[in-house]
């Protein structure tokens, strides 16, 4: 379910999706609601690829909803330029032809009318099936003869991006690139015999905008390049945008979607599908068992394809439909869904979604649908919240909070909700955990017995589902063989891979024999760097002075765990070991962890790192700036003095090896209250 945002495009002419109910690109005056810009002379001096004469991105809002005019003439000084003429348009079959008002060359004095000697070739359907999206697109390309360097390209069209969903309603933006190229630029937004629609722009766009009764134009020329803000959260990363909305509020956008996914969810008396639900039940008593099974239903029956056609996209395909062809988009699987878990009796809800990560700050943002890419369900089962997605690979269950980290949603329902923001905290569990296990007791010189494996969670751990439960034994190994044998790897004997439900993690284990570069460091002395034990020192959190110094700082949440065992050489005094010392602490709201242990001739390490905070403040980023120096940044070292005369520490189990607990539980020792807890639960009297 992707949403179109009207935006400016300095390098291509690529206009689309739009709508029209003819397959050919239509010839057409300029509509009058368009005022062209007039051309900024080209400088003596100019540099770089192209100079803009002008260009204007115009929206127009009436009472069949809106129409996108683009118009350029573009001074070419570059040959890497000569691409502008391979000009590309794209729409959907539904509202109407696109029309081209002009293109021409503009070469010493002389105006060359392109079209009189080519035409627009539709180039192909479907032209995006190979990423599994059916959306009726059409593509018209037009590729310009003997355009040169020095030659000034004129392109003006028309297309309307009316939704036939949305009519008359619409949302949208218009913005500047952060690095435009030099030149003339003018952003409009227009309506007549209508109500005006809710505007809003961004501060640096007050100066440069005017407004009459029913218009908005923003007008730059040679437009400044702006530097976003650096690390700050993306809300402050909104910079040269214009909002407009027809819709007062986010209910009214619930309450105009409910009903699209209320009629798809219905289903006939004689649906095959309350047959399906039906069967669920005789299966499962509890209402969860039964969503689980609904989902991996729809999940594992109904393959993926985005579906676009006509009015589907906005509008979900039926349930009946989507079961009967057995594939679907978001839309079409959430209906189907919705459908399964309305006969199991479950309360249940479509729910708009962002997948791209840059959802923070909705709330500040004019209600828009066109900020939403993804749909998915959730439900309510004995007194709990649970989230459902359909397009998920099977392995995925109803789940407390959504696997992707969602800010805000919007719910859809009959009388209308408004964005709800989903509480964060830190992650209870590592997305990924990095098991080292060092068999060195054959001696220093000797090769080792190397175990690795990864324990990865998260949509990183569903792709690599994906990847390898396709593939045969033999394949995988054959293929991990070829990549890694070489390095430190000598020989891999053997692969194994699952995928753990319940920890919902996949888990890849390589075994076989290596190397370990032991430093030799004399007398019979030996040193060993960790695999995984190092950290790297903290980048300073500081901007430029033209940026604004009391902005927070954003981090990426994430929580990594590295554990390695080294079971040490035979041959060694026990005594004679050493290593560096652990440590724990916090910087820039993360958690830097790290611990040794020597026991049961073995040394273990874990190394652990934990967002604690998704954003700090700029007095605590100052604070911790200044405690970088002190960061220890060393890498895991342990050390062998045959000299040396330690006691050998002992008692509980505080560093757990490799091989000693189940490292996909719901709690490991990845941070040092975890191992102090798994210490005190080892102690306890049983």
């Amino acid at each position: 379910m992707r949403f179109p945002i009207s935006v400016f495009l300095a390098s291509a002419l690529i206009c689309g999706p739009a709508f029209a109910r003819d397959d050919q690109v239509q010839r057409g005056p300029v509509p009058r609601w368009v005022s062209p810009s007039e051309d900024l002379p080209v400088p003596e001096n100019a540099t770089g690829a192209v100079f803009v004469r002008h260009q204007d991105t115009l929206i127009h809002l009436d009472k069949q909803g809106q129409a996108q005019y683009t118009g350029y003439r573009i001074r070419i000084l570059h040959p890497s330029a000569l691409q502008l003429g391979n000009l590309s348009i794209a729409w959907n079959p539904a509202a109407g032809a696109p029309t081209v008002h002009a293109i021409r060359i503009h070469r010493d004095g002389e105006v060359i009318d392109v079209l009189k000697t080519a035409a627009f070739e539709i180039l192909r359907r479907e032209d995006q099936l190979e990423a599994a999206k059916l959306d009726g697109t059409l593509t018209a390309v037009l590729r310009i003869a003997d355009l040169r360097v020095g030659d000034e390209l004129e392109v003006a069209l028309t297309i309307r991006t009316t939704d036939p969903t949305l009519g008359a309603s619409d949302a949208g933006m218009l913005l500047i690139a952060p690095s435009p190229v030099p030149g003339r630029f003018l952003l409009g937004l227009s309506w007549e015999d209508r109500a005006e629609p809710q505007l809003r722009m961004t501060p640096d766009m007050n100066a440069f905008a005017r407004k009459s009764e029913h218009a908005l134009e923003v007008r730059l020329d040679n437009p400044a390049t702006i530097v976003p803000p650096k690390d700050a959260p993306a809300r402050y990363l909104w910079q040269r945008v214009v909002e407009y909305s027809d819709f007062a509020d986010w209910a009214g956008i619930s309450r105009r979607f409910a009903p699209f996914y209320a009629k798809a969810a219905k289903l006939p008396d004689a649906s095959p599908l309350r047959r399906e639900a039906s069967r669920i039940a005789a299966a499962h008593a509890q209402p969860l068992d039964r969503a689980s099974a609904a989902l991996k239903l729809v999940q594992q029956d109904v393959r993926y394809i985005y579906v676009g056609l006509g009015n589907g996209n906005l509008v979900p395909a039926t349930a009946d439909e989507t079961w009967q062809r057995r594939y679907g988009d978001c839309k079409g699987k959430t209906a189907l869904l919705l459908a399964l878990l309305g006969q199991l009796g479950i309360q249940a809800e479509a729910v708009l979604v962002n997948t791209g990560g840059g959802d923070d700050g909705f709330d500040q943002r004019l209600p828009s649908p066109r900020l939403f890419d993804h749909v998915i369900v959730r439900a309510h089962i004995d007194g709990a919240v649970y989230w459902l997605d359909g397009t998920l690979p099977p392995v995925v269950p109803p789940s407390a909070t959504p696997i992707m980290p969602y800010q805000w949603v919007l719910p859809l329902t009959e009388q209308g909700s408004s964005i709800e923001q989903l509480a964060w905290q830190p992650a209870q569990r590592p997305d990924q955990i990095t098991l080292y296990e060092i068999d060195a007791r054959a001696g220093f010189d000797e090769p080792a017995r190397i175990t690795n494996t990864t324990i990865t969670r998260g949509i990183e751990g569903l792709q690599q589902e994906m990847q390898l439960s396709g593939l045969a034994h033999d394949q995988m190994l054959g293929s991990f063989r070829q990549q890694l044998v070489g390095s430190t790897w000598q020989a891999i004997e053997d692969v194994q891979w699952r995928y753990d439900q319940k920890a919902q993690a996949s888990v890849l284990t390589i075994s076989g024999t290596g190397s370990v570069d032991w430093d030799d460091d004399g007398d019979g002395s030996r040193s060993l760097a960790l695999p995984g034990g190092g950290f790297s020192p903290p980048e300073r959190r500081t901007r430029s002075a033209d940026q604004d110094q009391e902005l927070p700082y954003a981090n990426k949440p994430e929580f990594d765990c590295r554990v390695t065992t080294v079971r040490l050489p035979s041959t060694a005094r026990p005594a004679g070991w050493t290593f560096k010392k652990g440590y724990d602490t916090q910087l820039f709201g993360r958690t830097y962890y790290r611990a040794f242990e020597q026991r049961d001739g073995a040394i273990r390490m874990i190394r652990g790192s934990r967002v604690e905070q998704k954003e700090i403040d700029a007095a605590t980023a100052k604070k911790d700036n200044a405690r970088i120096a002190a960061f220890d940044n060393s890498m895991a070292w342990i050390f062998y003095n045959p000299e040396t005369s330690r006691t050998v520490e002992s008692g509980t189990k505080n560093v757990p090896a490799t091989y000693e607990i189940d490292w996909t539980a719901d709690s490991v020792p990845c941070l040092a209250h975890a191992s102090a807890d798994a210490k005190a639960a080892a102690a306890a009297p049983k």
